[in-house]
């Protein structure tokens, strides 16, 4: 199950945004609720207006499919902010001059998606088992290390040195 929410033209600029946003993505819903709750940072009060948002559409999408879903288990799968349009304005400036101030916007998109339920573990394997049945991964690790003994003994200063004229 996979819902999602966009706010257009939020009053911020998208790097201040981008700030709170990096926090969030990846995580489980209730996590990110409690990191946006408690940010002071005012792109937290956009973004998490747009993540209740995410999770309201998820609901009513999981009603509409008559499927059953557990809002503690939504997790953020897409976050991401981009820039909106700029507004352009002119303040006075010194010597009859005005100079331009730019009041940029943003856009926020967010996805949530229910975690998968954890793969079913095997019967009769262990952890153990799993780890001798790989011994193989562990010889060709240390085989890269291992210099030839040529280069071990040139590296020792053991080198035979050709003879001159």
């Amino acid at each position: 199950m996979e819902a999602r929410a966009i706010q257009r033209t939020v009053r911020q600029s998208a790097r201040k945004m981008r700030l709170v946003i990096d926090q969030i993505r990846g995580r489980a819903v209730p996590v990110a609720y409690a990191i946006l709750r408690f940010s002071k940072k005012y792109a937290a009060k956009q973004i998490h207006k747009v993540l209740k948002s995410a999770v309201a559409n998820a609901e009513q999408r999981a009603q509409r499919e008559n499927a059953a879903l557990d809002v503690d288990r939504l997790r953020v799968k897409y976050a991401v902010v981009n820039e909106g349009p700029t507004l352009k304005r002119f303040t006075p400036a010194a010597m009859g001059r005005a100079t331009p101030i730019l009041k940029r916007t943003s856009h926020v998109e967010i996805h949530v998606e229910a975690a998968a339920p954890a793969p079913p573990v095997r019967a009769g394997t262990s952890a153990k088992a799993e780890a001798k049945a790989k011994p193989e991964e562990k010889d060709k690790g240390a085989a890269k290390t291992k210099r030839p003994a040529a280069k071990q003994a040139a590296a020792k200063g053991k080198t035979k040195k050709k003879a001159g004229k």
